[in-house]
């Protein structure tokens, strides 16, 4: 606790008639004192430090190279089924059901792409961008690109202004972005929640384009070895299919397999922001309370942990990204008491429920399209 003389000049704290060098200047202007100990702004700012601390004593931070080991076998084993049964399976709607196979097994691979980009997995640089290139592989998708616009969005999640998952020409993440929209985009966009989850069916073809115009418009350091990467993925892929499926079958499982393994990465990627608040630039909030309040988790449980990768525990992905993921389980109830303590909301619905508040929302913040026609 401060104190101060009755007599003290309240904006420099310091006698009346003295300025804070021992004599006054009219001219300026002088901050209030302000107690660090009773400063909301520098209480907020200290808020994560303190989590951080709980979270670390409770060792959550520590590698999980076994986890992670079995984790990496398991998925290598799904994807090695996968192209046995291309050979042994002699029935197209077989297929099929091993193209969405397929697109299951990739997207566990890519669980641990996202891994590696975070740092999980090794606690050398070197070693998680090594193993997040042989991802870079498996999947043909650029580790680079991946990394840098997935670093954006954690800098500045559900941010309209710099965060590039919230700049997507088809979509308005808020009633004020919707209004932006001209022409063609005008007149869709009103009904953008029709459409959103069947686009995500583009979702994995748009990533890897995305990613190879990344590649040709940026000099980044491991650039040959990624185009090297992607161009032996899908010489690969293509020789495989074609090799052991006539071409017609080769062409529809390739349509199956790519349209599912963009809805399931959709899918799994949607609910984590998708409907929960936005900002820009000009909002002044603390790294604690942004994360958790753009951040939602889907209600955990075996399969739901399973099918989401860990991506379920999304604000405590987001509060400690390099965090282990099967740790965030372990995570969970010391930040949600956190929240609690702070009076922080902490979002959590379950799959179905969470995809429902995504169509809602997005209903929601486009409806002024549908009912006011574009002025000229």
């Amino acid at each position: 606790m401060v104190t101060t003389n009755a007599a003290a000049n309240p904006e420099t704290n310091a006698p009346n008639g003295a300025g804070p060098y021992g004599s006054r200047d009219a001219s300026r202007q002088v901050e209030p004192f302000v107690d660090p100990a009773t400063n909301p702004a520098v209480l907020q700012q200290q808020d994560y430090a303190e989590l951080k601390r709980r979270i670390v004593a409770a060792g959550l931070l520590e590698k999980q190279p076994r986890y992670f080991a079995v984790n990496a076998f398991v998925r290598l084993v799904l994807l090695s089924a996968s192209i046995a049964l291309l050979f042994i399976i002699d029935n197209l709607w077989l297929q099929f059901l091993n193209a969405a196979f397929l697109a299951f097994a990739l997207t566990q691979i890519g669980y641990l792409g996202h891994d590696a980009g975070h740092r999980q997995i090794f606690r050398g640089a070197s070693r998680n961008d090594v193993f997040g290139l042989a991802i870079n592989f498996l999947l043909g998708i650029s580790r680079t690109w991946w990394v840098d616009t997935h670093n954006e969005h954690h800098v500045d999640p559900n941010d309209l202004d710099r965060d590039p998952h919230t700049a997507l020409p088809v979509f308005a993440f808020s009633e004020e972005q919707a209004r932006t929209k001209k022409g063609f985009l005008r007149r869709i966009v009103g009904y953008q929640s029709f459409y959103f989850f069947p686009i995500l069916l583009l979702e994995g073809a748009g990533a890897r384009l995305a990613g190879i115009n990344f590649l040709l418009a940026k000099e980044v350091r491991g650039k040959w070895w990624e185009v090297t990467a992607i161009v032996l993925h899908f010489v690969i892929y293509f020789g495989l299919l074609f090799y052991a499926l006539s071409w017609w079958h080769a062409v529809l499982f390739v349509v199956v397999h790519q349209s599912l393994l963009g809805l399931y990465m959709g899918s799994v990627f949607a609910p984590n922001h998708k409907g929960m608040p936005t900002f820009t630039r000009e909002d002044d909030i603390d790294f604690f309370r942004r994360q958790v309040l753009t951040s939602r988790n889907v209600t955990s449980n075996p399969v739901s942990d399973f099918w989401y990768g860990g991506l379920n525990y999304q604000i405590e992905h987001h509060l400690f990204p390099s965090m282990p993921r099967n740790k965030l389980k372990e995570a969970q109830p010391i930040v949600r008491a956190f929240c609690e303590e702070r009076s922080v909301p902490y979002a959590e619905s379950g799959a179905f429920r969470s995809n429902v508040e995504i169509l809602q929302y997005l209903h929601e913040v486009s409806a002024s399209l549908r009912h006011t026609p574009e002025r000229a």
